[in-house]
C-alpha cells in the first residue's frame, strides 16, 4: 500500500483502516523538528486507535491522522485511573531498515497489566500490527543521526461514561509515536541518586508490577524532592522494612561486584513490587551470554553503602527503556552520601548499554531473537 493510499489492513482477528492524515508535515518542517527532536514534545502525523467493548469486543481498528480525542467528563478512566501503557523504540539500522526491540515483550506485558486493572487484554498480534502501521506509515519521523529513535507510546483507558466504582465496559487502546534524540546529548554521564525515606512507590499486594498511570503519579512528588536536593533521580525502598533498594522511580537498578570476567550482577527480585522491564530482562540475558554471574535478592541500603565505601563494589547503574543503561555515581539522602566506583561509569556499564544499542540499531548479529525488522 502506498504511503498516501486509504485501504484496510487485516490481522486474524482484527480489521485496520487506514485514514492517511491529509495534512502532514511538510519534509522540511519535519527535518527541522528531527534537528534536536528532545524527547516526548513532538508527535507524528498519526496514530492507531482500536476500541472495545463488553458487548462487542475488540473493534474498529484504524490508523487516523493524530489528534485530540474527545471525551466526556464524566469518563471512567478520569475518575478511577484504569490507565495503562506501554513504550518501546524503533531505529535506522545501517542498511536502511527499520527496527524494533522486543515489541512482543511489550504485548505481553501489557497483557499482564491488563489482568491486573481489570481490563480487557489486547492480543498480542493486534498490539504489534498497530505498532507496525504506525511505523511504517510515519518512519520518515526516526531521526537519522546517532542515539536517535522512534519513541513508541502504546497506551489504554477506561471510556465508559459511567461514575459508578467498577471495571469499565469500554475502553480505548491507542499508539502514538515521538521522535526521540540521544539521551546523552553530551556523552554518557553518570547520574546522582536521592534515597527517598518518606515515600514509597509499592507494596506487596500492590500494582507495582504493572505499568499503569497511578504507579508515576504516586513517584512524582519523591520525584521533585530528588531534584531539590539536587539530584537526578529517586531511588525507592521496600515499603515494609524501608531498608532495601526496590528501583528507581522509572528505572530498575543493577549492582556490579567484581570485574575482568569475574563479574557479578545483584539486583532486586521482582516479587510483586517492582516492574519486570525489558531491559532489564534484557541486561540478565547478556550477563549470561558473557559469563557473568547474576543474583537477584534484596540488597538493604546500608549494604549499598558499606559495599561502595570499601570498593567492593564497582559499579552501579539503572536500566529502561528510554536510557536503556545510565551509570549511577553518586546516591544521596537525608543521612546518605556516597560515590560508587569514583563517580565514573565502569566498563560493565558501558558493555552493556553498548551491546543493547548495536543490537537495537541492527549493527551486530542479534543472537536472542530481540529485534523485528521492517522493509
Amino acid at each position: 500500500m502506498s504511503a498516501g493510499a486509504t485501504g484496510k489492513t487485516n490481522t486474524a482477528g482484527l480489521e485496520f483502516e487506514v485514514r492517511p492524515n491529509p495534512r502532514p508535515t511538510p519534509p522540511d518542517e519535519r527535518a527541522a523538528l528531527l534537528v534536536n527532536p528532545g524527547f516526548g514534545r513532538i508527535f507524528t502525523d498519526h496514530m492507531v486507535t482500536i476500541r472495545y467493548s463488553d458487548t462487542k469486543g475488540w473493534y474498529d481498528a484504524r490508523l487516523e491522522p493524530y489528534g485530540p480525542i474527545s471525551l466526556s467528563p464524566a469518563t471512567a478512566a478520569l475518575h478511577y485511573a484504569q490507565e495503562i501503557f506501554e513504550g518501546l523504540k524503533a531505529y535506522h539500522s545501517p542498511d536502511g531498515g527499520i527496527t524494533l526491540f522486543r515489541p512482543e515483550a511489550n504485548a505481553r506485558r501489557m497483557q499482564l497489566t491488563c489482568d491486573r486493572m481489570a481490563m480487557p487484554r489486547l492480543p498480542e498480534e493486534e498490539f504489534l500490527t498497530a505498532v507496525r502501521l504506525l511505523v511504517e506509515r510515519d518512519r520518515e519521523w526516526i531521526p537519522t543521526q546517532e542515539g536517535g529513535s522512534l519513541y513508541i507510546r502504546p497506551f489504554m483507558f477506561a471510556t465508559e461514561v459511567f461514575l459508578g466504582v467498577k471495571p469499565s465496559s469500554e475502553y480505548l487502546f491507542c499508539v502514538i509515536a515521538s521522535p526521540a534524540g540521544s539521551y546523552f546529548a553530551g556523552g554518557v554521564q553518570p547520574v546522582d541518586v536521592w534515597v527517598s525515606a518518606e515515600y514509597t512507590r509499592a507494596a506487596p499486594g500492590g500494582t507495582g508490577a504493572a505499568k499503569c498511570a497511578g504507579n508515576y503519579a504516586s513517584s512524582l512528588v519523591a520525584q521533585a524532592e530528588a531534584i531539590e536536593a539536587g539530584c537526578d533521580q529517586v531511588v525507592f525502598l521496600d515499603a515494609v522494612e524501608r531498608r532495601y533498594v526496590d528501583e528507581l522511580g522509572g528505572m530498575n537498578v543493577f549492582s556490579v561486584y567484581g570485574d575482568g570476567d569475574d563479574v557479578t550482577l545483584v539486583t532486586p527480585p521482582l516479587a510483586g513490587t517492582i516492574l519486570p522491564g525489558i531491559t532489564r530482562e534484557s541486561v540478565l540475558a547478556l550477563a549470561g551470554q558473557f559469563g557473568w554471574r547474576v543474583e537477584e535478592r534484596q540488597y538493604a541500603v546500608d549494604e549499598w553503602q558499606a559495599d561502595a565505601e570499601s570498593g567492593l563494589l564497582r559499579e552501579s547503574f539503572a536500566c529502561g527503556t528510554a536510557a536503556v543503561v545510565t551509570p549511577i555515581g553518586r546516591v544521596r539522602g537525608a543521612d546518605l552520601d556516597f560515590t560508587i566506583g569514583g563517580g565514573a561509569e565502569g566498563p560493565v556499564t558501558r558493555r552493556l548499554r553498548e551491546t543493547l544499542l548495536d543490537i537495537q540499531h541492527g549493527r551486530v548479529e542479534d543472537t536472542h531473537g530481540w529485534v523485528h525488522r521492517l522493509a
